[in-house]
């Protein structure tokens, strides 16, 4: 293992510590179960919050199929195969275990909803890693990533503290379009991470915004449920971006691609750009004298 990569594990291992030992235990809320919308339906309870997860199963099913069906996704790295293989069984998990907590929520069973969604956000940095800065050291990282999820899991479920699941779950919130828009991607459609992260931000403001959204849509439909709705667009944007891209020949960041659309913008709107160098073109007009014949 090269000293470079020591010193990354380091210095993150460090900031673990460090965040551990100056931050407070932040144990589980009880009023977290206690969801707006708690109807029963065909004799499901709290059907709406239930049934929404069904989205997951299906676009991760398909997801699996179209990894594995005749090379549709044309991956180009065989740990590309295996990161993607994990985001789509978490994926599809997602649907089993949030409807099986939402049947009837407490500690024990919401194990069963976070597991799968850690499996899927983890899967999801192993592959940008892989893509982005190096295929070994995403794939070799898929493991201990992994595990690192389910430990932040097992903590938070015997010693009620979950700082170790925010960051597992919020980090790769920040991470990823962070490395989507700064690192030069393999594949083109690099702007599907983005809107795939739009709604996850939406569903996360859904999810705060739970009984709000009960009260304003007349208690038809709650936060919760569109929570999981908009949470389901993401691999959705995902499974279509792999299915459109193509390998990338000229590898530039998304950043980059930004900056030269914005230089040819400027250009058109009579403002050229060169080696930091900002022109302004524009026209003078001379006046002539009109001599009136006598």
């Amino acid at each position: 293992m090269k000293k470079r990569t020591v010193y990354v594990w380091g210095v993150a291992i460090l900031c673990f510590v460090v965040l551990m030992i100056v931050t407070p235990a932040i144990p589980q809320s009880e009023a977290y179960h206690d969801f707006a919308d708690q109807r029963e339906f065909l004799g499901i309870p709290n059907t709406l919050n239930v049934v929404s997860n069904f989205p997951f199963l299906v676009i991760g099913l398909i997801g699996l199929v179209l990894c594995y069906y005749g090379d549709y996704f044309k991956f180009s790295l065989q740990g590309e195969l295996w990161g993607w293989t994990c985001f789509y069984i978490g994926v599809a998990a997602v649907a089993i275990g949030s409807s099986y907590y939402h049947l009837k929520p407490n500690d024990a069973r919401l194990v069963w909803d976070r597991l799968p969604m850690t499996i899927a956000f983890t899967s999801i940095i192993a592959i940008f890693i892989i893509e982005r800065i190096d295929e070994r050291k995403g794939t070799i990282s898929i493991i201990p990533l992994l595990l690192a999820g389910i430990i932040s899991i097992l903590y938070w479920r015997f010693f009620d503290d979950l700082r170790p699941y925010a960051m597992v779950q919020f980090l790769p919130c920040i991470a990823i379009p962070l490395m989507a828009i700064l690192l030069p991607p393999m594949y083109t459609h690099s702007t599907y991470w983005l809107w795939a992260a739009g709604f996850y931000l939406l569903a996360k403001v859904e999810e705060a915004a739970d009984k709000v959204i009960y009260d304003w849509t007349h208690h038809i439909v709650s936060g919760h449920t569109l929570k999981h709705l908009c949470a389901a667009m993401v691999p959705v944007f995902l499974t279509l971006m792999l299915a459109k891209r193509t390998v990338e020949p000229a590898r530039q960041s998304l950043l980059k691609t930004w900056k030269i659309s914005w230089t040819k913008f400027r250009k058109t709107d009579g403002t050229v750009e060169s080696d930091g160098t900002v022109e302004s073109y524009t026209c003078t007009y001379s006046t002539v004298p009109v001599v009136e014949s006598q």
